[in-house]
């Protein structure tokens, strides 16, 4: 395939479809993600010139020896002034002085998500449309060993540099499955083994008393709207996380966290009172 040449790039205007991540951790992780397809690297003169510390994976050989990992793979690299950057992306935005054009993931199959059998948490986000929310939901979920978070294909926010900048490389690594129907995707992953939990604030039963350690899966829901009521009607529970009294509600990002951390918790706790046992 023939690459876009310099001028092609300078100050042209996005094309719809493109993908545009920018960050040292996000474009390090795309870079080492062999499943992406990358178009171009974008770091500035002043990052080259040794200005800023290189990010991870960018200007270290790769396999011992050689050129820069990106020319290894035959990605072109542009140097290019941090004006032309901060033109590009959205004003605050903060590029670190490196970025990478390149095409947005393949979904991943729903079905090779369900099969492997044994233990396994997955996190489904419903109404959450803050792209910031969805990438920090993705770095918690490869924290605490989430197999896949799972999005409605309607009102979710697509693949974009502030969802990936917020992922800090987790979008690479955890698989972000998209479906047309939530409620139908639930009772779909039932028959392979999971049951679910819908995360409410005014739910009686804590967080804490559920049995986290086998095949579940986490429902949250944005702030105020919450989890639409058939996808809540297909879950197996509603649980809380308790909170004091005087809190209203989480941030969905910080709930998945400390739901995931739950589930980590007794998985770990259960291992290790079976090796003492």
């Amino acid at each position: 395939m023939s690459m876009p040449n310099r001028t092609q790039y300078r100050g042209r205007p996005p094309v719809a479809g493109e993908l545009w991540l920018h960050g040292r951790h996000a474009v390090a992780a795309a870079l080492a993600n062999r499943t992406r397809t990358v178009h171009r690297l974008f770091p500035t003169e002043d990052r080259e010139a040794g200005g800023r510390a290189p990010p991870p994976r960018l200007s270290q050989p790769e396999g011992g020896g050689g050129a820069p990992a990106p020319r290894r793979r035959g990605i072109p690299v542009e140097t290019v002034g941090r004006r032309l950057l901060d033109r590009r992306f959205s004003t605050g935005a903060v590029h670190q002085g490196i970025a990478l054009h390149c095409d947005p993931l393949s979904p991943p199959d729903l079905d090779v998500i369900a099969e492997p059998a044994g233990p396994a948490r997955l996190l489904l986000l419903d109404r959450v449309s803050d792209p910031r929310n969805v990438g920090a939901v993705l770095r918690s979920a490869e924290a605490f060993g989430a197999r896949a978070v799972i999005l409605p294909a309607v009102g979710a926010p697509a693949e974009t540099a502030a969802l990936a900048k917020a992922a800090a490389g987790a979008l690479e690594r955890v698989p972000l499955a998209r479906v047309v129907n939530l409620a139908r995707t639930l009772e779909r992953l039932k028959a392979a083994g999971y049951w679910f939990a819908a995360l409410d604030g005014e739910a009686d039963l804590p967080l804490g008393r559920l049995d986290l350690t086998g095949r579940i899966g986490l429902v949250l829901g944005a702030e105020g709207a919450g989890i639409r009521r058939l996808v809540r009607r297909a879950c197996d529970f509603e649980a809380a996380i308790p909170m004091s009294s005087g809190a209203d509600s989480l941030n969905v990002a910080v709930a998945a966290s400390i739901a995931l951390y739950e589930a980590h918790r007794q998985t770990y706790m259960s291992g290790a009172a079976a090796n003492v046992s």
